[in-house]
Formats: C-alpha cells, structure tokens, sequence
C-alpha cells in the first residue's frame, strides 16, 4: 500500500499552538506554489519508480484556502502523471469557516471523497486562546455543506488539555462532533511546541494548562462517550464508524510508503531494496528556486534505514493501532518473526500485562495504550 500528501502550506490565520510549515499569503503566491507543485509531481513521475497509490491526502495548513479551480489542477496533474487508484481514499483538510457550496462541489467533482475538518473545540473562549478564527457554528454549517456535496466520509479533529478547558468542554466538543454526523473523529491531546506563540503564553504565566490528571480524565471519559456513540478506537488517537477507518493514516501507522509533495513534506519509499526517508526544502522561495531549476527539491540526500531501525519504527507505528501487528506481516518484510526479532522487549511487557500475545501477533491491552510511551520503552532496549 502506498499513499501521496501533499502539503498547501497557506492559512488565514496561523494557530497559536501551530508549529507547522504555514503561514498566511496573497493569492499571487499561492499560485507560483500551485504552479511548482504540479512541475514536483511530474519531476517525481520522471525521477522515482513506479507506485500505485492508495491514498492521497491534501494537508496544510488550510487547502481550502485555495482559489476555486487550483485544488482541481493539483488532483488533475496527480491523475495524469501519477497512477492513483480510481477507488482511492482522496482527502482534503479544511477549516471551518473556508468552505462554501461551490468549493465542495468542485471537490467531489474532481474526486475528492474524504473530508478532514478542525474543529478542535466548540467554545468560543479556548477557540479564542488557540487563535483559531471559526465558531461551532461555522463547523455545523460546514458539514451539512459538504454532506448536501455529496461527501459521505467527515472527519472531526479535536483536542484535549487546551489552555482552561474542563472535562465538560471535552465532551461536549464531541458531542457537538458527534451528533453534526461526521463518521470519524480524532481526538489529539495538544502538543505545547517550542517558539509558538501558545508556548510563551504557558511559560510566562498568562495561560494555564490542565493538570496532568484532569488531562487523562479528558482523555478517558472522551474514549467511553466515542464508544458510546458508535466510533470505535482503531488508533490511540482515531475513532471511526463501522467501515470509515482512515486508510490513510492507517498505511502511516503499519509503515508504508508514502510520497510527501510540496513545502516539508516528508517521504519514505522502498527503492533498490533499500528503504529510504527524505524530506522537502521547507523554505518557499529555496523550494520554488529548485523546481524551477527542474530537480527535486530536497532538504539533504535520502537516509537510508538500517533493518534495526526499520524493525522498530514498525513496532512503534504499529502499536498505537488497537489490533497491533500481525506476525506474518513482519515475516513477510523482514523475514524474521516479532516474537524472535523483540523476544526480551515481548515477554517484559507481557509480565507487566501490557500486552496481548495471540498466535497472530502482539497489541497493547487497554492500559498499555494509555501508557503507549511507556511501553515502548523495552522495545528501544532489545
């Protein structure tokens, strides 16, 4: 399995928790990106071997901050130079409050069939705090835009341990999620990342977080009530109804390739037997300078990772699915089997009763997921 992101780096607003590649721009320059984005993707069609995609996902940012019509060059110069699926998952990020009728239409239209909103919270006063400009409103607005497009596959992002947020606030996000009839949420504990505006907030006293303690309760009591309503965890992270898992995030959680286009991306690809890791320019104007010089535009050379490392990313990615990993799927990339290649690491966490060992392979047990950092642990030592 195989799968492209694609990275729009444009938003109205940056978010004050945000340490990604962003940032706001005039129309002008979004067009020059779109314009190197499409000469990237046929560069990569020339100069990497041949894939069939499973997944596409159009991240930023904000993508929907796009002109009407821009989004439909990506995806038609995706179609001619590179081989998508035709029953691909195609997903686009979006926030609420950048939508309309018309960009929805246009994006089924064109193939677009997944739908990723953030939502993150429903009240106005950590909205506020986290510099996210759209109201619960805007996101109720938006999903019965796009279900009216055609779209029968949302997702919701949420957050919990945001600045003053109580458990109330938590479950109430979902509820609000819930019953506006996405059919999968995602529900992130927040990330306090350095040099953000949020981060200096919290380091100068002007705005407390939840203690570790309530955080957990967020996180527990928002598990049940998921539950409760029909999304079932399939990912420490991802809840999803009966048959709307994401595929494309799960290819990232068992390990697979995947083609990262535009500013940082990131990729990882198996070429000449060697499983290989690089990334994009994450600069504009020194990514834009290298397409128009017709190369690819990357950070530093391919790293290739060693089989050790390849073993472990794979037990680190694939533990934090609620099935774990397969046994004969390990057999089958490295020749070797999990309960020989971690047997230390296996039987430690086994003993701890963290883990549940089947004929078929190994997963965390409910409390091993809730500490997955901890139980990682052994597995770096064996």
């Amino acid at each position: 399995m195989a799968g492209i992101y694609i990275h729009i780096p444009f938003c109205v607003s940056k978010c004050r928790y945000c340490d990604f590649v962003s940032f706001p721009c005039a129309n002008d320059v979004k067009r020059r990106y779109v314009d190197a984005l499409i000469k990237e993707i046929k560069i990569c069609a020339r100069e990497l071997p041949h894939r069939e995609y499973d997944t596409v996902f159009i991240g930023g940012g904000t993508p929907s901050t796009l002109e009407l019509g821009e989004i439909m060059r990506i995806v038609a110069s995706l179609r001619e130079r590179l081989d998508i699926k035709d029953d691909a998952e195609f997903t686009i990020e979006a926030n609420p409050g950048t939508l309309d009728r018309w960009k929805l239409e246009e994006y089924r239209m064109c193939g677009i069939n997944r739908l990723s909103l953030g939502l993150q919270s429903v009240s106005p006063r950590i909205l506020k705090a986290l510099g996210r400009i759209h109201t619960a409103d805007d996101f109720l607005s938006s999903v019965q835009l796009a279900k009216n497009a055609g779209f029968t596959n949302i997702n919701a992002d949420l957050m919990y341990g945001l600045p003053e947020q109580s458990t109330e606030d938590f479950l109430a996000a979902i509820a609000l999620a819930a019953g506006s009839g996405v059919e999968h949420i995602s529900a992130y504990s927040l990330i306090v990342e350095e040099d953000t505006p949020l981060y200096f907030d919290i380091n100068g006293g002007g705005t407390l977080l939840p203690g570790e303690d309530e955080a957990f309760d967020m996180y527990t009591q928002g598990k049940q009530l998921l539950e409760s309503l029909g999304f079932h965890r399939y990912e420490i992270s991802n809840y999803a109804k009966d048959g709307y898992r994401s595929k494309h995030n799960l290819n990232y959680w068992n390990n697979g390739e995947y083609l990262g286009l535009g500013l940082n991306s990131h990729s990882a690809m198996r070429i000449d037997g060697k499983w290989l890791r690089w990334a994009n320019k994450s600069g504009l104007e020194a990514y834009m300078t290298d397409i128009s010089d017709d190369k690819r535009p990357l950070a530093e050379e391919p790293k290739s990772i060693e089989r050790a490392e390849e073993m472990f990313e794979c037990v680190m990615l694939g533990l934090r699915k609620t099935e774990g990993i397969k046994d004969s799927e390990f057999i089958s990339r490295f020749g070797e089997s999990i309960f020989e290649a971690f047997s230390k690491a296996i039987a430690e966490l086994d003993k701890e009763e963290l883990l549940i060992c089947t004929d078929n392979g190994i997963r965390l047990n409910e409390r091993g997921l809730d500490i997955e950092n901890l139980a990682l642990m052994p597995f770096m030592e064996d």
